[in-house]
């Protein structure tokens, strides 16, 4: 599948992808004037740009994901991470730091990666009955079990 994108900005970097077999394409931050580096205290959340905007097709949706290097390595975590299709706007990254240390983040540096999944587009349909299902439609009898309930 081939996805359309533009920079919102001339000097934005290019989303790329490592490896040809890569799942995500490596997107940076591209601040709107030049040379900002952001600090982003332990505790804190930043929205950072990207300078891209991406044509995302009706049944699919852009997911903005960690990259394990900075995740690991730097306590920056993704959150807010869903690209709807009809957005044309500029893609911004929520970068969470639940690190212990303060993170910076310089122009041109690689900051997520983005994955397009395909959506089932579902109505949903309010039951009032005590019971959710009319008719089984699982093969697990799990039933309101929460955390740890499959294993005992």
């Amino acid at each position: 599948m081939i996805l359309e994108y533009n920079l919102v900005r001339e000097d934005a970097n290019e989303p790329e992808r490592a490896n040809p077999s890569d799942a995500g394409l490596d997107v940076f931050y591209s601040p709107p004037t030049a040379d900002q580096t952001i600090y982003v205290q332990p505790g804190e959340s930043k929205i950072i740009p990207t300078g891209l905007r991406f044509g995302v097709p009706h049944g699919y949706m852009l997911e903005v994901k960690n990259r394990s290097s900075v995740a690991a390595k730097r306590s920056l975590i993704v959150g807010a991470c869903v690209v709807d299709s009809g957005y044309d706007g500029e893609i911004f990254v929520n970068l969470h730091n639940v690190g212990t240390e303060t993170q910076y983040i310089r122009p041109a540096q690689k900051i997520a990666q983005l994955v397009l999944v395909p959506v089932v587009h579902f109505r949903a349909f309010k039951n009032d009955q005590s019971n959710l299902y009319r008719h089984s439609i699982t093969i697990s009898d799990r039933g309101d079990g929460a955390l740890g309930s499959t294993d005992g």
